[in-house]
């Protein structure tokens, strides 16, 4: 079936669809059991958040601040993006379950802007707790922490969920 480049998916071999599912899964139910709200993706978020602050700070202080966040989202969109133009069926459902990922990690630093207890690289400044701070919102960590969670989770779960339609509909196909 074409997508709105006219271009059709690339199918995804029963293998293929297997395996991704495989890890799909174990992954999210490894997200849903981890208690102290670091995955594996987050050693890559990391340094693009890093790079963010980095990068957007040409544009002031408070870009600056939200920048670690920003690029944090950017970077797996981009690929998203990247892969979707390209019609390619497991890189879209990977970067879409990243993207959720990268939320849920998100998350867990909104939750902390009150209390700050996370540990910070270099010991910095508490990005959401500057950023909260200054919309007036920090009594409202929490809240908004549940919100981008959901979001997360609203993603990679229908990331995974389109993995395997499309991947099915794609085993028809063949």
């Amino acid at each position: 079936m074409s997508g709105e480049t006219g271009q059709p998916w690339k199918p995804v071999s029963g293998c293929g669809l297997l395996a991704g599912l495989s890890a799909f899964i174990a992954f999210l139910i490894t997200a849903f059991i981890n208690r102290d709200g670091f995955l594996l993706l987050d050693y890559v978020n990391l340094p693009f958040h890093e790079f963010g602050h980095l990068f957007f700070s040409i544009f002031g202080e408070t870009a600056g601040i939200s920048g670690g966040t920003i690029m944090q989202l950017l970077i797996p969109c981009g690929i998203l993006a990247n892969f979707f133009l390209r019609r390619e069926t497991a890189g879209v459902a990977f970067s879409g379950l990243w993207l959720g990922e990268s939320l849920l990690n998100i998350s867990v630093y909104i939750a902390d802007a009150r209390r700050m207890e996370l540990p910070l690289v270099g010991g910095g400044e508490h990005d959401w707790n500057i950023i909260l701070s200054g919309l007036g919102m920090l009594s409202r960590d929490a809240t908004i922490a549940a919100t981008v969670r959901a979001a997360g989770w609203l993603i990679m779960i229908t990331a995974v969920a389109w993995f395997a339609i499309r991947g099915m509909k794609g085993q028809g196909e063949q």
